[in-house]
């Protein structure tokens, strides 16, 4: 899939706000781990399928091909963007016949500083695009709100410049959610549940992946 694609915005139609988490005291700690849980579940439950199988097959097609995939994302999402560069190249690697070729924008803080310091902080992710990024490549833009300024101009210039894209996206999406080639969004209005689902996606595509490429029996035997 290429940025010329039509965007897959999930099941839960754009500039929907979906039901605020929570919306009331708890008596306790473990009384709001249940609700907590309750809400993830109903969360997930609103993940469209579809988006997740075209995630998977453009992150595939970069793997075989021997593209790069770019990931980002700011606060807890650069969390979940670094984390992904772990689970996709050494990960997906083991015990496979993939050489995964994966860059977190967020993992050099000397340059993301540098370029926030010198250039501008919305510029971040599109800046080191320029100089890293072919057409082909692919970036996943990890947002919970779907708005933040450095994630749609990352976004807008990897379609200009016929890269795929896939958003993680929470509340009503934002302009992330429409941006994207692939918008896996999460029905949910709550920052916690919304990154416990994204960084569940970024392990279930990688452990997917990564399981597709093995033998039943060495399924059987490897730890995921």
């Amino acid at each position: 899939m290429t940025s010329t694609s039509h965007a897959v915005t999930g099941s839960v139609p754009a500039g929907i706000v979906p039901a605020k988490f929570p919306s009331e005291r708890h008596p306790s700690a473990a009384s709001y781990l249940g609700s907590y849980v309750d809400e993830m579940a109903r969360a997930a439950a609103s993940i469209d399928p579809d988006a997740v199988d075209l995630a998977a097959e453009i992150l595939v097609d970069a793997y075989t091909s021997g593209a790069h995939v770019f990931s980002c994302g700011n606060g807890g999402s650069a969390s979940i963007a670094n984390h992904l560069q772990c689970d996709h190249v050494k990960g997906i690697r083991t015990a496979t016949d993939l050489l995964p070729r994966v860059i977190s924008l967020n993992s050099n803080v000397e340059l993301l500083t540098a370029i926030a310091n010198d250039v501008a902080y919305e510029e971040v992710f599109a800046y080191q695009l320029e100089s890293q990024a072919l057409p082909g490549d692919v970036l996943v833009a990890i947002s919970s709100s779907g708005r933040s300024a450095n994630i749609r101009h990352a976004l807008a210039w990897a379609r200009d410049h016929d890269l795929s894209t896939i958003a993680l996206t929470g509340f009503d999406g934002g302009e992330a959610r429409t941006l994207a080639d692939v918008s896996i969004h999460v029905d949910c209005t709550n920052y916690g549940v919304i990154e416990d689902l994204h960084q569940t996606l970024a392990h279930a595509l990688a452990q997917f992946i990564r399981h597709s490429r093995m033998t039943a029996d060495r399924i059987l035997s490897t730890a995921f």
